[in-house]
């Protein structure tokens, strides 16, 4: 008799089971707000424009955060020359990225997901980083006009940036 005939779902590991955006899937809308009281920046109003660049990271005023967000910051121009849309999402709250945006005088949103529903959607949460749960991962994504993925970058190691290059290409080909 096989022994496997014997066993039941009880032996093995629950484990959840995710499947990250890919490219071509559609991109999970959201509404998320830069500051307290503010109005939400909404995935799909930002589309109407244009493609959009929505990048996660894991927490305002950390060292290898503020390096990628002033990167984009400081070639600003030529972000803007793509037509493209960006928006740094952070699971701090609205206070603190209000705060960081502020104190980096970045050219484009930066709004909190403190209920963590996109960075959920976008699967992009850590179980566990330096003791806490439910850090976003550093991650990048461009969403096309149409609401489709058409890049789709996500990290396990928070100390690495995205290829700014390689997104500004993808850009190029839309």
């Amino acid at each position: 008799m096989n022994s496997s005939a014997n066993l039941s779902a009880s032996d093995f590991p629950r484990t959840p089971c995710f499947m990250p955006l890919q490219i071509g899937d559609s991109a999970p809308d959201f509404s998320l707000a830069p500051a307290p009281g503010a109005d939400a920046v909404s995935l799909a109003e930002l589309r109407q424009e244009g493609p959009v660049v929505v990048l996660f990271f894991p927490l305002a005023f950390s060292s290898v955060c503020t390096d990628e967000l002033c990167a984009l910051r400081d070639d600003w121009s030529g972000w803007s020359d793509l037509g493209a849309s960006v928006v740094g999402i952070s699971i701090d709250s609205p206070f603190v990225t209000q705060k960081f945006a502020e104190e980096l005088d970045v050219p484009f949103p930066i709004v909190s997901d403190f209920n963590k529903d996109a960075s959920g959607a976008y699967d992009v949460l850590y179980e566990e980083f330096f003791g806490m749960h439910g850090v976003a991962k550093r991650s990048a994504f461009v969403v096309g006009q149409d609401g489709a993925v058409k890049y789709a970058w996500v990290s396990e190691d928070a100390g690495v940036m995205p290829d700014f290059d390689e997104i500004k290409g993808v850009l190029k080909s839309l």
